[in-house]
């Protein structure tokens, strides 16, 4: 099935601002197409138009029936913003997560933090262990290329002089990783922990490379027992 197309935070900050029908909807919503016209001092017909071609990109959903009006009928069907078209609209998740993280570190210091790193680390290797049971190195790899994102369009496996190194080209919460680094060794102690061996960054978004760069010592085995560890 064909993932329905959502727009990230910095697309959303780069492209177009939602159409004045969605913001009507945001604004006003739930309405019918003749309030909306109305709203929007156009034609019924162009915004029905509209209204239908917005329904099959997905960003706007028929209202439930509490929503309408009593005497059912297309005219009387009132629209409103799909989950998904929620994310067209100006969100602050980063802003949201990074003021988290300081209020746990203030909070409870720097071991707390690292608690909670270790435990996010957990999560990840007790979901991606079972993936990737009876896998050879080359595909484990291949596969962890979806760490962050399924089917991630922007990790790639590169191999120089035997060792490979998973490069991340679109880091999914840089605000975050940029405002406390630490978050970072989530993702170092996942795959160390999932390959069973070191893993250096080489190259990272902090230090202005524009990508970060997973260096997987193959010939470096980590220990077993070694527990989450902060990025040097």
């Amino acid at each position: 099935m064909a993932r329905r197309r959502t727009l990230t935070a910095n697309q959303r900050a780069g492209g177009p601002a939602p159409s004045a029908l969605l913001q009507a909807l945001k604004r006003s919503g739930p309405l019918t197409i003749r309030e909306l016209a109305q709203n929007l001092g156009i034609t019924y017909e162009a915004v029905r138009q509209q209204t239908a071609e917005l329904r099959r990109t997905g960003w706007v959903t028929g209202a439930s029936a509490a929503a309408s009006v009593s005497k059912p009928g297309p005219a009387s069907r009132r629209y409103r913003l799909s989950a998904a078209a929620e994310h067209l609209f100006p969100k602050h998740y980063d802003a949201l997560s990074a003021e988290l993280v300081q209020q746990i570190l203030e909070s409870f210091g720097g071991q707390g933090v690292v608690e909670i790193l270790g435990r996010m680390t957990e999560a990840r290797v007790r979901r991606w262990a079972p993936l990737l049971q009876s896998l050879s190195v080359k595909q484990k790899l291949k596969a962890l290329c979806s760490l962050y994102e399924d089917k991630d369009a922007y990790m790639e496996v590169e191999w120089q002089d035997g060792a490979p190194a998973l490069i991340e080209r679109n880091c999914p919460f840089l605000n975050v990783a940029l405002a406390h680094p630490a978050i970072c060794s989530v993702s170092i102690n996942t795959l160390e922990r999932l390959l069973g061996c070191t893993v250096v960054r080489e190259r990272r978004f902090q230090a202005g490379h524009g990508r970060c760069v997973f260096r997987v010592r193959l010939d470096q085995p980590r220990p077993q027992s070694e527990t989450f560890t902060l990025e040097p």
